[in-house]
């Protein structure tokens, strides 16, 4: 199985495709330095392969590497950091870090 996830700016949403075939997204919004992720979403065929995880691991790390903070909306991305805090939780906005981590 050949996995490939990639960035589509003009759509705002990160894909992810299996064997060359679309089987879900991430969805954002991207205004000036911060992006917001919204909402995630994978076929439900390939529901148990990981993917979302792969979504949220690239679109977190792209964050990163283009120097945005993040906005996390989306359940399976919020899940993801707070998973993996010690990795992700200082590109969070501040505010809503307690949401990502519990904690407040």
């Amino acid at each position: 199985m050949d996995v490939e996830v990639r960035d589509d700016p003009a759509a705002s949403r990160y894909e992810v495709r299996v064997d060359g075939r679309p089987v879900g997204f991430l969805q954002y919004r991207l205004r000036g330095q911060r992006i917001t992720f919204v909402h995630t979403r994978v076929d439900p065929e390939h529901a148990a392969e990981g993917l979302g995880t792969r979504l949220a691991r690239t679109a977190l790390d792209d964050a990163r590497r283009r120097g945005l903070a993040v906005a996390p909306v989306c359940p399976v991305v919020i899940d993801f950091i707070g998973r993996h805090a010690a990795e992700y939780l200082d590109l969070v906005v501040p505010p809503l870090r307690a949401r990502v981590t519990g904690a407040g």
